[in-house]
């Protein structure tokens, strides 16, 4: 079997035919030949059309691809970056967290001390009163009992007071003098 070749507008343009009796009537023939032909130009010029619309679209298909490579890679990066930042800011807030920690296990050990510190002052104070509170009562257990020990004596003619001799002091005689049981 041959191959047949493609027939063009040329081709069909050139084409003769050769007469015969009783053939086709040349005009008819010429007309339809004249129909054909534009009909092909038309045909081919709708192609050429199309062939460029179908270059512009594959060009804009490619061009739109390249756009969703992009646009995949901008979306995984993002997604990344987002994962990133995400686990970033847990860290910090738990970094965050143990710092608040600490500071706060800190500040409670500083009151814990200053709570220590105000109960030994308070125990300091207690035992401070405390100690007055004995010293003075031995003072004046001391005082009770010296009262309780020393008679008033009443002062007689027989020994005259000695003006000479310091309140509180003995006599030479060795008696008290009468200013000291006077102050007693």
């Amino acid at each position: 079997m041959q191959k047949m070749q493609k027939i063009t507008i040329i081709d069909i343009q050139h084409k003769t035919f050769k007469k015969k009796l009783q053939g086709y009537d040349p005009s008819d023939v010429d007309k339809f030949l004249d129909d054909v032909i534009e009909t092909l130009e038309d045909e081919a010029s709708q192609r050429s059309a199309l062939e460029a619309e179908i270059s512009d679209l594959k060009e804009r298909i490619s061009h739109f691809k390249a756009m969703e490579d992009s646009l995949r890679n901008t979306l995984v990066l993002a997604q990344r970056t987002a994962d990133e930042v995400k686990a970033s800011a847990h860290k910090e807030a738990d970094l965050i967290r143990a710092e608040a920690r600490v500071a706060i296990e800190k500040e409670i050990s500083a009151f814990g001390d200053r709570t220590n510190e105000a109960r030994r002052e308070h125990q300091r104070a207690v035992e401070t009163a405390a100690k007055a509170r004995s010293e003075l009562r031995s003072l004046l257990m001391t005082h009770l009992a010296l009262l309780d020990k020393t008679e008033v004596m009443p002062v007689t003619a027989a020994q005259p007071a000695q003006p000479d001799a310091p309140p509180g002091e003995a006599a030479p005689n060795g008696s008290p003098s009468s200013a000291a049981y006077a102050e007693a």
